[in-house]
């Protein structure tokens, strides 16, 4: 699995390809994390969420929304978006770590899994959806 760092990271867009961003892999307090670069924005995620949501994907076995939204925000249930902050997932909880920042995990961490070559995922202008290869 390509983990690139700081000095190498992904160069992304969004799933309907309108915003680029930029993702690495590092580690904060001792834990492995991905940071997400959005202009000004520094957003954090816990790096487990690259195999649990594969092998969530998986299971799934079909297609699932991505359903992308803020953290204040309630996740459209049954979206990646919506697992990406259960209590049902294998973390218990938010895989983002920046408190008033946990959310639209649907909206950059699916391009990260197709860029890892791990996902497909649509790129229509809304209502964007993913699945495991």
């Amino acid at each position: 699995m390509d983990k690139r760092g700081k000095d190498n990271p992904y160069q992304l867009k969004t799933p309907p390809g309108t915003a680029e961003y930029q993702m690495h892999f590092d580690t904060k307090d001792g834990q492995e994390v991905i940071y997400c670069q959005v202009g000004n924005t520094t957003l954090i995620y816990d790096a487990r969420c690259i195999e649990d949501s594969v092998a969530m994907l998986k299971a799934h076995g079909d297609w699932m929304d991505l359903g992308g939204a803020d953290e204040q925000k309630e996740a459209k249930a049954g979206t990646f978006e919506a697992w990406g902050r259960s209590t049902d997932n294998p973390v218990g909880g938010w895989y983002g770590l920046k408190k008033g920042l946990r959310g639209r995990f649907g909206v950059y961490v699916p391009p990260l899994l197709e860029a890892m070559g791990l996902v497909e995922i649509t790129h229509d202008a809304k209502n964007n959806r993913i699945r495991a290869k």
